[in-house]
């Protein structure tokens, strides 16, 4: 089987010619990890996973993965380890464990799996969240890349999920673009 060229799923019969407009949907993979002791353990429902998941959905990603983890660093690290390292989804969201309780820790598992910071995802999600409540500057989230897959942690709360990445989901297709080498640098002018 080919695994260069220009490939296409057929959703209809008919001839492509010589000259024949061709354009691409490039449709980004996200992958989701919800981090709650308590959503692991049954004792309460996610809801901002789902609300995440509803979001990229509806911003044109599919998502590939999704899954609840308690909130054990070594775990989170494995998780997202396999997630970049196997290429699951160029796109992974947590949500949870971005606060100041002693159990929080997906900040700190997911610098222990960064390769380069992305600060600036972080920044503007905190910024937005600035203008809703002074208690965005609690939230420790982080934005990183590893391999080829960017990694955002979003609060826990469903209200600040859809605030926050509400805020910077339009943007990121092109970070991805030019994360994944099928867009040109930011910087370049014809």
């Amino acid at each position: 089987m080919p695994r260069e060229g220009v490939f296409a799923k057929v959703v209809r019969g008919g001839i492509i010619k010589t000259g024949d407009d061709m354009t691409a949907d490039v449709r980004y993979r996200a992958a989701i990890i919800t981090v709650s002791d308590k959503g692991w353990r049954g004792e309460r429902e996610d809801t901002s996973g789902p609300l995440l998941r509803e979001i990229a959905e509806a911003a044109g990603y599919t998502v590939t993965h999704s899954v609840i983890l308690p909130d054990e660093q070594e775990l989170l690290e494995k998780e997202m380890r396999r997630i970049c390292d196997e290429e699951v989804a160029e796109l992974l969201l947590s949500t949870g464990g971005t606060g100041f309780s002693a159990r929080d820790r997906t900040p700190e598992a997911t610098l222990a799996v960064a390769e380069r910071l992305a600060p600036g995802i972080a920044e503007a999600m905190r910024c937005k969240s600035m203008a809703i409540t002074g208690r965005a500057m609690l939230n420790r989230g982080v934005s990183v890349i590893r391999n080829k897959t960017l990694i955002i942690n979003l609060p826990g709360s469903p209200k600040a999920v859809k605030e926050c990445l509400e805020c910077i989901i339009g943007d990121l297709k092109h970070g991805l673009d030019i994360l994944s080498g099928r867009g040109g640098e930011c910087g370049l002018t014809t």
